[in-house]
């Protein structure tokens, strides 16, 4: 049961997996949308601009087809003759055809937003494959289809009788008309019930966007393997960073170890905690925390202090707020520097009388550690 339901759909698709599909060219469409914006374009287009290009393209014709007997004759004459009416014909519509091109291009943008992909220019011969095809027509998204083209072809149907037999009396009235006054009543009809048509589908826009939209996420929803297959690629195997963490730390625990030798005095818990501090003067402002560590990490610090003759103060209060507030690498709290630099001051003696002899210095007991700085007390 396990299996089956990691091999079901139900998971979100993530960022990545969206941004594969955009790159593929796969995103929501609604070709209802695009319809109706173009439809709309054409038919405001033609009632704003129809009169105007209408005219002109009367007064090419007339032109173009007032002729010479000696022109018409001529191969050469009436090629530059219709190339020269083919652009000016081209040009009287190129405002129509750009603001239908504007509204192809807005409607597609307002749903996915501006997208260009060479991979949906690639042929895709799958597509040929009959088997497949009867497959599509046959699936979920294929009913859907045909279920939106039943309802919109009665909608229009609908809308144009409707339209139409509002204003019955008048297309009887066009065969009594004038020619030219018949054909303005009869483009004003045409006119009116293109754009009520157009407009009709506004109702099939305002469902199939949605449904595109929720279906485009349907579709790039994933499982849960490929949840965990993602997560892998894009954060690599947990267990192989696991594995990069632990080598990663004991490098840094190796490069930590050799600074023990370096150190000038190891303070400790005594057991339980460990930390070698090292001053330079004129080079540092302040001491350094060069090791620190708990449990055998602090015995293994001890140890190499032993080895290599560094002093060792036992100092619990000032070995815990070092432990806990001191970064490695890093200057001791500005807080602590008192009780460090009695430590020191001891070391430094300790360093004479082994070198010189004379009297022994005594260790510091009770050293002035801020009392916030001691987790120990602090708790209590």
């Amino acid at each position: 049961m396990a299996e089956d339901s990691d091999l079901e759909r139900t998971e979100p698709a993530s960022q990545r997996r969206i941004e594969q599909a955009r790159e593929k060219g796969q995103v929501a469409r609604s070709r209802e949308l695009t319809t109706v914006a173009i439809l709309l374009a054409a038919g405001g287009g033609m009632m704003y601009m129809g009169g105007g290009m209408m005219e002109h393209m009367r007064a090419l014709m007339k032109n173009a087809l007032t002729l010479e007997r000696a022109s018409a004759f001529d191969p050469v004459h009436m090629s530059h003759h219709l190339y020269q009416y083919s652009l000016d014909i081209l040009m009287t519509f190129l405002p129509l055809l750009g603001l239908m091109l504007l509204a192809t291009v807005a409607s597609s943008v307002l749903v996915s937003g501006w997208l260009f992909s060479v991979d949906a220019l690639a042929p895709d011969f799958s597509r040929l494959d009959p088997l497949k095809g009867v497959t599509r027509i046959i699936s979920w998204s294929g009913m859907v289809e045909m279920l939106k083209a039943v309802f919109k072809a009665g909608l229009i149907g609908g809308v144009a009788f409707w339209v139409v037999y509002q204003d019955v009396d008048g297309v009887i009235a066009l065969v009594s008309e004038p020619l030219e006054t018949g054909l303005t009543h009869l483009a004003s009809m045409v006119g009116f019930t293109f754009m009520a048509v157009s407009a009709s589908m506004l109702l099939i826009v305002a469902i199939d966007v949605p449904y595109q939209l929720w279906n485009h996420s349907r579709q790039l929803k994933m499982t849960k393997e490929e949840v965990r297959q993602e997560g892998k690629e894009t954060e690599g195997d947990p267990h192989v960073k696991a594995r990069i963490r632990a080598l990663q730390r004991e490098a840094a625990r190796r490069r930590m170890m050799s600074e023990v030798p370096k150190a000038d005095v190891i303070v400790t818990n005594p057991t339980h905690y460990a930390v070698a501090l090292r001053y330079q003067e004129n080079k540092m402002r302040a001491p350094q925390v060069i090791a620190k560590g708990a449990a055998l990490i602090a015995l293994r610090i001890r140890q190499l202090g032993e080895e290599n003759h560094v002093p060792i103060l036992e100092a619990p209060p000032l070995a815990r707020a070092l432990f806990r507030h001191a970064e490695l690498g890093q200057e001791i709290p500005a807080k602590l520097y008192t009780a460090v630099a009695e430590v020191l001051a001891y070391v430094y003696q300790l360093r004479r009388y082994r070198t010189y002899g004379g009297e022994q210095p005594e260790a510091p007991r009770v050293l002035p550690v801020p009392p916030e700085l001691d987790f120990v007390r602090e708790a209590a």
